[in-house]
């Protein structure tokens, strides 16, 4: 089997790691750089060129699209579904894992227990939505963002003022969310491959952080989920449309709460806290999606 994995750089931790599972496994395996693709259409033929050079046809897409080229590189996903060929993440799946408004609002819309939510431009809403989340403090972030970057903890009225101005004037989009008290510092995060969590840790912060990223210093702890965290999981990563995420949960006085679903989890932090190959799962995965590819609608 011929395998394309979209990534940046073949050196990248876990387009590595994916790179070894599927060599054990013995598939073929492209890396090819998003920004390096080349699309091309006239009626009903498409075609893409790496580099220069036509990219033969593969038998399974793994998507690993950094924050940083996410249009052009949902463009290049379209694409291969246009051609017909299997793609884990889609193109829909992975824009509205990336925007944190529009992902509110469907796991809302599907009643998912989720922190309470709002987004304004105006900064004579601030005060009425404030009173939605009970007032600060409050968890502030950009729509689009990845590992806690430009994740902040207001604790007054007149930060959220100041930094919703200067947000607003660099033509950035946020959303506030409640800040659940008993939560901060930690996290679950739930690896789902298929319908299944394949793995599952707890993180938690640096000493003075409230963001429990690894990114940002935090550790992570091997978890056995409970089976409500599980099924909220999977739940969540089925609803949307991914074969492969980074769901992350919240452990509070009211049960599992939903925080976001990442298309593109890194494989680093929960490979290494948990000891399970997790590169390994998302290739056998992408072995079933290849025999029954899934009926999609590419448009739009």
């Amino acid at each position: 089997m011929h395998i394309v994995i979209l990534s940046r750089s073949r050196f990248i931790f876990s387009t590595r790691r994916l790179i070894e599972a599927a060599k054990e496994r013995g598939h073929e395996v492209t890396v090819v750089n998003t920004l390096a693709c080349s699309l091309y259409m006239n009626h009903d033929t498409f075609g893409i060129l790496n580099h220069g050079e036509e990219l033969p046809q593969p038998d399974v897409v793994l998507p690993r699209i950094g924050a940083s080229i996410t249009d052009y590189g949902l463009a290049v996903v379209k694409h291969f579904e246009l051609m017909k060929v299997p793609v884990m993440n889609s193109r829909r799946a992975i824009a509205l894992s990336r925007d944190k408004l529009r992902a509110a609002q469907f796991m809302a819309s599907l009643n998912m227990p989720t922190p309470a939510t709002v987004a304004l431009r105006d900064p004579i809403g601030i005060e009425a939505m404030l009173a939605q989340l009970g007032g600060p403090p409050v968890i502030i972030k950009p729509v689009r963002g990845t590992q806690g970057v430009g994740v902040m903890l207001m604790e007054s009225l007149e930060s959220i003022r100041a930094i919703s101005e200067t947000m607003w004037g660099l033509g950035q989009n946020f959303v506030m969310q409640k800040f659940i008290k008993e939560a901060a510092g930690k996290d679950i995060r739930a690896f789902v491959v298929g319908k299944k969590v394949v793995a599952a840790m707890r993180r938690v912060s640096k000493k003075g952080e409230f963001r429990a990223n690894i990114h940002r210093g935090g550790r992570g702890e091997r978890l056995d989920l409970p089976k409500d965290f599980k099924a909220l999981a999977v739940q969540a990563a089925e609803k949307m449309g991914l074969y492969v995420a980074g769901v992350d949960l919240l452990e509070t006085n009211d049960g599992p709460m939903l925080l976001e679903v990442n298309s593109s989890p890194g494989l680093e932090g929960i490979e290494r806290y948990t000891g399970v190959n997790v590169a390994a799962e998302i290739v056998k995965q992408a072995e079933a999606l290849a025999k029954n590819p899934p009926r999609r609608d590419i448009t739009g």
